[in-house]
């Protein structure tokens, strides 16, 4: 039977662990979204900061990943009826996971989309946004706060049901 001072010892150090986990869990519903600042395809810098004001869905995606590519084409759909209403769409690429940026560009070129494809070229967002699995689509209101996280595929309906979270303000032409 432990001792008091091994007691203490072992309550000490769980309250770090538990410490550790409460500043490590990344992006949580209801808090603000940490910036995401990638390049693009084209060479531009896009910051989410600087959409402050427009609703947003970033996914976080890999050309290697099924169900990203089923994925894009609801994403553009999405971006091209609400665009008018003030939806922004960023499409992050783990681009430190591919094999080459061709890659990017094939899978572009094969689903071609209107919204921001950004290149993470350093896994820096894997980081920052903790994430588990791709895809990973988070909503994002006109405040920048996080409203909706979806880790792995979007099950049916729920890229509707998140917009609709994001879209509150806006008149959202029907579907």
């Amino acid at each position: 039977m432990p001792g008091r001072l091994q007691r203490r010892m072992i309550a000490g150090a769980l309250l770090v662990l538990v410490a550790s986990a409460a500043r490590g869990q990344g992006p949580q519903v209801g808090k603000p979204a940490p910036e995401i600042n990638y390049k693009s395809l084209d060479g531009a810098r896009v910051r989410l900061s600087e959409l402050h004001g427009h609703p947003v869905v970033a996914t976080f995606w890999g050309s290697w990943c099924p169900p990203c590519r089923e994925e894009f084409p609801a994403l553009e759909a999405a971006y091209r009826r609400l665009h008018g209403a003030g939806l922004e769409v960023l499409a992050v690429n783990q681009t430190s996971q591919e094999l080459r940026e061709a890659d990017v560009r094939r899978f572009i070129a094969e689903f071609p989309v209107s919204f921001a494809v950004l290149l993470d070229k350093v896994g820096s967002s894997n980081r920052t946004w903790r994430l588990i699995g791709l895809p990973t689509t988070v909503f994002i209101d006109s405040a920048g706060v996080i409203r909706q996280i979806n880790w792995g595929p979007l099950p049916a309906g729920e890229l509707d049901r998140g917009l609709a979270t994001i879209l509150t303000s806006a008149r959202v032409p029907p579907g």
